[in-house]
């Protein structure tokens, strides 16, 4: 078993606008979700970090999990600070991450999945890597891969030898015709 890390021991209050949304989380919080986060905060207030890739390159952080955390934090408080974490991670591992945080707690919209399992086949991950870092069942992931409707999202897939004998049973019958 691998040395389990604590990010959540190095969490810093860093300036609202160094933050930003990431462009692939298919989470989505209706108004009332949305309405219980905002009270929960005023309540409780923040008790968990926003979790951030830093991009040093840009000199951002980029929300891998706490989306509407840091939303309610810009637009419902009008916070100058938030607190965060990093990780550092790849994109693919930070998609995979998001999920894996998201799955645990809620729903997600299912063309937006559909979308994100695809990009991770397009970078090579089998179905076997998919269904273990996010969570998934297989035949989840190919229901996923046929909303897309793209071959190269079936490209790896191994299908079931069952196609072969329907196929060889139907050549059969159309024969004894």
């Amino acid at each position: 078993m691998s040395e389990i890390e604590f990010p959540v021991l190095n969490v810093r209050m860093i300036d609202i606008d160094k933050v930003e949304a990431n462009d692939y989380n298919p989470n989505k919080v209706a108004p009332p979700e949305m309405q219980l986060l905002k009270h929960s905060i005023e309540e409780d207030g923040y008790t968990q970090p926003i979790v951030t890739y830093y991009d040093e390159e840009r000199d951002k952080y980029i929300v891998v999990d706490g989306f509407h955390r840091y939303r309610c934090a810009k637009e419902s408080f009008k916070l100058e600070k938030i607190p965060i974490v990093t990780i550092d991670k790849d994109l693919e591992n930070r998609m995979a991450s998001t999920i894996r945080h998201n799955r645990a707690r809620g729903t997600h919209q299912i063309v937006d999945m559909s979308h994100i399992v695809l990009t991770l086949t397009q970078k090579g991950w089998s179905e076997e890597e998919i269904s273990e870092h996010l969570g998934m069942e297989l035949d989840e992931i190919l229901r996923l891969k046929q909303i897309t409707g793209l071959k190269e999202a079936f490209a790896n897939h191994k299908f079931s030898k069952s196609w072969e004998e329907f196929e060889n049973n139907r050549k059969k019958q159309k024969y004894k015709k």
